[in-house]
């Protein structure tokens, strides 16, 4: 359904399915390869149960909004971001569920791009008696469900690339120090959005300068990590096996890849297996100086054949340069900071080939611009040609 179609709701039915929005926030980059979807039920204009998705297998956010409201679900009305479901896959269909519950109305935000939903579930919740509303907060779970529908469409994840330079464009000063170019308040914004992705990726050289750990601690970047918090998949782009077994990314618990080329030697790849991590080998790509990386393309492809729908680039410039060489990237997430570094050394945020004339540089769309702090946060979609 276009907005411009949209029927019209009153604020108050927004604001639950607001709520379901809020509550499907949590399980981004737990539930894939299904949808994050949240869920809320109200009787008599109370919240009587709150919902979301849990990993694949394990119950969809009606499910869980029906065992929290109980049997004050008779007669309630249900807010769920996504077409209910109407087909048996890992688990029972939810709508059998919604009908059993007695729920007299449903109010999804859009509808379920699969093949085997796509009006199947709206259709069956009207023949029960449901009235059922479809369109509520559509804009907000669109881009929230962004990499679903991406995913439905072409078995490829969302990929989104994040940074933070001066104003100037630089990520780092000219002896290689980066820490930190950008404010507290877009580290709390990082850690806050980090949990929301199947994996976090960077390069070799960021592994090596910065030394990350590559975890998710919204509540305080400081902590130790929080096991209850999810922790995304962490991946190093190494050509030539450069990265110590000794890096921080390999601690914990987190699952740790690398991915790396048959330039790295049996003897480095067995030291990076033996700290628990994965080797993952993919083919070379002749960068067109010259030079022979791994094949960003075949990376986005797996990360889409293990059923990820976001992944998320953090750097640095060697390696978002070639991702906006080659239009693998779908959202931008752009950090400047009001700092001036200079420095004919000091790295770009973004390297590669880039645009030898202005005609040829890459514009965003559907840009917003927020505050963190000092900071300024542009996030665009890239528009490619």
């Amino acid at each position: 359904m276009g907005s411009s179609n949209l029927p019209k709701f009153d604020s108050i039915s927004s604001d639950f399915m607001t709520m379901a929005i809020e509550q499907a926030f949590v399980s981004l980059g737990v539930s894939s390869p299904n949808p994050a979807v949240g869920a809320v039920i109200v009787s008599h204009g109370s919240i009587v149960g709150v919902g979301n998705t849990q990993p694949v297998g394990s119950a969809h956010a009606e499910i869980m909004a029906l065992r929290d409201a109980g049997n004050k679900a008779q007669g309630s009305e249900m807010y769920v971001t996504l077409e209910p479901c109407a087909h048996h896959g890992k688990t029972p269909p939810c709508v059998d569920a919604i009908i059993r519950a007695g729920i007299k109305s449903v109010h999804y935000a859009v509808r379920d791009p699969y093949d085997h939903g796509n009006g199947s579930g709206h259709s069956v919740l009207e023949n029960a008696g449901i009235t059922v509303h479809e369109g509520e907060c559509e804009k907000d779970v669109l881009d929230q469900l962004g990499g679903y529908f991406k995913y439905v469409e072409t078995r490829l994840p969302l990929v989104t690339v994040k940074y933070a330079a001066s104003l100037d464009g630089k990520i780092a000063s000219g002896s290689g120090d980066s820490r930190w170019v950008s404010g507290r308040e877009t580290l709390l914004w990082a850690h806050k959005n980090r949990p929301t992705y199947d994996a976090i990726i960077v390069g070799s050289n960021t592994v090596a300068l910065d030394n990350p750990q590559l975890s998710a601690r919204p509540n305080n970047p400081e902590a130790p990590i929080d096991s209850s918090v999810h922790q995304p998949i962490r991946i190093a782009v190494d050509s030539r096996g450069t990265v110590s077994p000794m890096a921080k990314i390999f601690n914990g618990d987190q699952k740790t890849i690398i991915a790396t080329t048959n330039l790295s030697s049996k003897q480095w790849c067995d030291a990076i297996e033996n700290t628990g991590a994965e080797i993952l080998l993919l083919p070379l790509y002749e960068d067109g100086n010259g030079i022979s990386r791994v094949d960003l393309k075949a990376l986005v492809e797996v990360c889409g054949q293990r059923g990820m729908h976001n992944i998320l680039f953090e750097g640095g410039g060697v390696l978002l340069g070639s991702l906006f060489d080659r239009q693998l990237v779908d959202k931008v997430h752009a950090v400047l900071a009001p700092i001036l570094i200079g420095a004919r050394t000091a790295p770009s945020a973004i390297s590669g080939h880039g645009a030898m004339y202005m005609n040829e540089a890459i514009s965003l769309k559907q840009v917003q611009i927020q505050t963190l702090g000092d900071d300024l946060l542009v996030t665009g979609i890239p528009e490619w040609n």
